[in-house]
Formats: C-alpha cells, sequence, structure tokens
C-alpha cells in the first residue's frame, strides 16, 4: 500500500525506511549498501529520481511519495495499491511507469489505481469503481464510461469539466522576481537565479516534477526562506528582506503545499485558525482582546461561503479531513482579498466537486485582479487556468509559455530538462 499519508520515519534516510522491519541479507547485521543499490535500479527502472541517503525530512511531499512507492516495488508486492501515484511525474514519465503496470498486470499482479486525474484512470485501468462520500456508488468496465461520465457520477451532477478562464484583463506588474537564488534545505543550491513577473489579473502557473525547488521557490517569495541573492519585488517595492508578517501586511497570502504543517495551526479550532492572519487587527480584536462574536459571525460565512465541512466552529483543525482543512486555508487566505496569491499545491487530495469550486475560487480572484502564482504537479489544473505557464527544473526556470503555444509534449520535456529542440532525432 502506498498511502495518501505517508508512512516514513522523517528522522531516518530513504534507504533506512526501505529497509526498516526487512530481514537483512547480512543476519545481526544491516546490508543499506545492498539496499541502496538496489533502490538505485528501481529509481532508473520506473524513473523515480531519489536520493538513498538523503533524509526523509528534507524531502519534498512528491519525493516522499517516491519513497513509498520505492518501498512497495523493493518488497515485491504481488498485489499494489496505488494512491495518486502520478502527481510526481512528468506525462513522459506516467507513460512509462503505465508500460510497466500493464506489464505487471500480464505477469499476473493485481493493481488498485486510486487517482482524481480520470484521463488517467481511463487510460490505464480495466474496471472503475466510483466512491462518494465514502460510500460505493458502482462499478463499471472502463470501456463503457468516459471522462465526463465519470465525474458526474462522482459530484452527484452534471459538471462542466473544461474549465474556461477567459481572456485574461492584465494590469500592472504586481510580483517581480530578480534573479533569485536561496539554498535547499540540504544546504546546496535550490533556486538558481529566477527571473519572473506576475501581473494584476494573471494566472501565473509553475509546472515541474516534485522536488524541483517550488517549495523554496513559494518560500523564498512569502519570507520564509532566506534568499542568497537577488532581490523580490512586491507592487514596486523590494520586500526581498520583508517577514512574513511585513508581506502579509503588504496582503501578500500563501496557500502552502503541507497544509497540516504549514496551513494551520492543528490544536487551534476552526474559528481561530479562520482569524490567524488578522487576529490583531479590527474587526477581530480591540485594545489587544479578541471580539469572540465578530469571530464567530466571520467564521460562520466563511465555513459557509467555502463549504467547509466541520461540526462546528469549535472544532479542533486537527480533527478536520484533508480537504476539509484545505478549504479552511483557501477561506482565510482569500477573504483577506489580497493582490498576490501563492498557490502551491491548492487542489491536491480533493475530490472532482471540491477541485472544481477551488479552481472557481482562484478564476475569481483573477477577475478581482489579484496576480496569482499557481504551483502545481497537476498538469492538466495548469494548462486550464494558467495565462503563462513556467516550468521549473532543478531550480532553474526552464521556458515560460502562453497558454496558446503550450502542449503536453512540449512542456514535459521541459519538465525533464530537455528544450524540445535538444531532442536527439529516434
Amino acid at each position: 500500500m502506498i498511502h495518501q499519508h505517508f508512512m516514513l520515519v522523517q528522522s531516518l534516510t530513504v534507504v533506512e525506511n526501505v529497509a526498516l522491519g526487512l530481514p537483512s541479507s547480512r543476519g545481526p547485521l544491516t546490508d543499506l549498501d545492498r539496499v541502496s543499490k538496489r533502490i538505485k535500479e528501481l529509481a532508473s527502472i520506473y524513473g523515480l529520481k531519489i536520493d538513498p541517503d538523503s533524509y526523509i525530512w528534507q524531502l519534498s511531499v512528491g519525493q516522499q511519495q517516491r519513497v513509498e512507492i520505492i518501498k512497495a516495488l523493493y518488497r515485491g508486492a504481488a498485489l499494489l495499491i496505488l494512491d495518486e501515484p502520478t502527481s510526481v511525474l512528468t506525462p513522459q514519465e506516467v507513460d512509462e511507469l503505465f508500460i510497466v503496470m500493464r506489464q505487471m498486470v500480464k505477469d499476473g499482479y493485481a493493481l488498485i489505481f486510486i487517482s482524481h486525474k480520470l484521463h488517467e484512470v481511463i487510460d490505464i485501468s480495466n474496471r472503475v469503481t466510483v466512491l462518494r462520500n465514502g460510500k460505493k456508488i458502482g462499478t463499471r468496465p472502463t470501456s463503457e464510461t468516459t471522462k465526463q461520465n465519470l465525474a458526474n457520477w462522482m459530484v452527484g451532477h452534471d459538471i462542466d469539466f473544461v474549465t474556461k478562464p477567459g481572456k485574461a484583463d492584465l494590469g500592472d506588474v504586481r510580483l517581480r522576481l530578480d534573479k533569485v537564488s536561496c539554498e535547499s534545505d540540504r544546504g546546496t543550491l535550490g533556486l538558481n537565479e529566477v527571473s519572473l513577473e506576475i501581473r494584476s489579473g494573471e494566472i501565473f502557473g509553475v509546472a515541474g516534477v516534485s522536488g524541483n525547488c517550488q517549495r523554496e521557490l513559494a518560500e523564498a517569495i512569502t519570507g520564509l526562506r532566506e534568499i542568497t541573492g537577488g532581490r523580490i519585488f512586491l507592487d514596486g517595492k523590494d520586500v526581498t528582506d520583508f517577514a512574513p508578517g511585513d508581506l502579509t501586511n503588504r496582503m501578500l497570502s500563501y496557500i502552502p503545499e503541507e497544509r497540516m504543517r504549514d496551513g494551520i495551526i492543528k490544536n487551534f479550532t476552526v474559528a481561530e485558525n479562520m482569524i490567524l492572519r488578522e487576529h490583531h487587527k479590527q474587526p477581530f480584536s480591540n485594545l489587544g482582546f479578541l471580539k469572540l462574536k465578530d469571530i464567530s459571525i466571520h467564521t460562520d460565512k466563511l465555513i459557509s461561503q467555502f463549504q467547509v465541512k466541520t461540526p462546528s466552529q469549535a472544532t479542533l483543525a486537527k480533527n478536520l479531513s484533508g480537504g476539509n482543512i484545505q478549504k479552511l486555508v483557501l477561506a482565510r487566505e482569500i477573504s483577506r482579498n489580497p493582490r498576490v496569491i501563492i498557490a502551491a499545491q491548492p487542489t491536491r487530495g480533493l475530490d472532482i466537486g471540491a477541485t472544481e469550486y477551488v479552481r472557481e475560487q482562484l478564476l475569481d480572484q483573477r477577475k478581482r485582479g489579484a496576480a496569482i502564482m499557481l504551483i502545481s504537479e497537476d498538469l492538466d489544473e495548469i494548462l486550464a487556468l494558467s495565462d503563462q505557464i513556467a516550468v521549473i527544473y532543478e531550480g532553474r526556470i526552464m521556458g515560460i509559455l502562453s497558454r496558446h503555444n503550450s502542449t503536453r509534449e512540449r512542456i514535459g520535456l521541459l519538465m525533464a530538462g530537455v528544450h524540445p529542440e535538444e531532442r536527439t532525432p529516434v
């Protein structure tokens, strides 16, 4: 089983996590060198780039998912349950993984493939089961259904599957990065002289395989990571060394990739989490005292508007589902009417209906005039929402494309670090 919430020991390395619980070929002595060699072989076969000696806490969410995949493959499982396994792969790597999965099926393996990416479900599965609100709605042969039918079935009503962002009404440059560099968690070079501009009324997509410094990019912009070179400008003002709170006051909002770690305080209530950004300001406090009635009215409004499913606003945030925690974060950040929004993986782990709702909210903010950076590993989401698309690879911007001259193949090659014109003819 490759779990959605990873079963990894953060303080151990990749190779130690893979070997954990398995007998050693050397009896009482460890055989981590042999395990490491096998990990590298599996990583090469499946296109899952990973350093066996890296500590889990140093890895991004996507890289940790790769470790879970390698753990399952290392154990030679006869039945493999994969929960969103392709979110860390380029389109080309997805095709390669599907080739391997089809071969495993031919060899007698059983695979359960859990995914919100309906085109992948249609492509890879023989039968498909739809779940809604924890209940089985039904099962059909995949050959007898379509992506549109599955989407409608999942939500319970007809759904407009194609997002229509419309023509962008661009304004002034709200966010500008000029040759920004920073270190990674491992102390190595992370961002490498990244330059870009995002205008008012624009969604600027950042595409890339997980672990190519998307998190470093978001944290550098939001003041959570010290930059080692370059400058950052917000509404024309140099904010390179500003603290996160100062950027918040300048109406920058952040929807983080790791909602449990960076998006909420788990032991605070829903209401307390809703006002984290503005708790010290009117109308939520006066002379240092919280105004509980105003906070309650504000929270009820956001719970209803953003469809947050919670027993009450006094419920601890840690007791909500992952999807509802994401809605809570989205409600808090968007309700501020920010001028700049950094949205990292905003629909990860959400169902079709919730995903559609989140995307509509981002488009509404775009229409309102916000400048939005959308960092996503879902290429369909990037292509559907973005006015411009930057592709990041190993901390560098490989290229910036407009929506109209972007294709999955072209973006996929850039995500793999290859310019389309550099391909070797076959």
